[in-house]
């Protein structure tokens, strides 16, 4: 299990609100465990919450790639969690990350920022192997969200559900997950 006080009070410190919850930290570790040797992606590192929990679900062969735009969240992260050596750290914007990764497979995405989610979203898909497992939160209101947000999240879901080439499912707790499988 994940302490989360050091993730809590670096994000309080930070004045980050997005950290993913303690259920969807649970759902990613039982994922990555699931995903033996697999390479793993995180689209939006915050202060790290969610790495922890992929990164605990991991075995020793499975290697996570994790990208954040914000320099100061992306230190943090690293202080909390470089010592692991399965994980890379990227600094840098996640839609030039994901353009400059095309025809590269990951196992298992995690898309918890705009990139990878709101943006981008067919490059991002092409990132995910055959029988890969894509994952999105944040999909309940918030009080956070900008004018018109709540459209975006309906279409996108809406955009998800009707793809032949994925199976998804709405999971109706945590802040609201969508779980996508590539079909192979």
């Amino acid at each position: 299990m994940i302490d989360a006080t050091s993730f809590r009070e670096t994000a309080v410190l930070l004045g980050f609100d997005a950290s993913c919850d303690v259920a969807a930290g649970a759902l990613l570790c039982t994922l990555a465990a699931s995903r033996p040797g697999g390479r793993l992606l995180e689209l939006g590192t915050g202060v790290g919450f969610g790495t922890a929990h992929l990164l605990a679900g991991m075995n020793h062969t499975a290697r996570l790639e994790t990208v954040e735009l914000d320099a100061t969240l992306s230190a943090a992260a690293q202080a909390l969690l470089n010592t692991d050596p399965r994980v890379t750290f990227t600094m840098q914007d996640g839609t030039d990350w994901i353009h400059a990764h095309r025809g590269q497979h990951f196992d298992l995405i995690f898309a918890d920022t705009w990139p990878g989610k709101f943006w981008t979203l067919d490059e991002t898909l092409d990132l995910l192997a055959p029988g890969g497992i894509y994952l999105i939160d944040d999909l309940f209101p918030r009080p956070n969200w900008p004018e018109g947000h709540h459209a975006k999240v309906d279409a996108l879901r809406a955009d998800l559900n009707s793809r032949a080439d994925l199976h998804c499912a709405f999971l109706d707790c945590a802040t609201g997950l969508m779980l996508c499988t590539r079909k192979e």
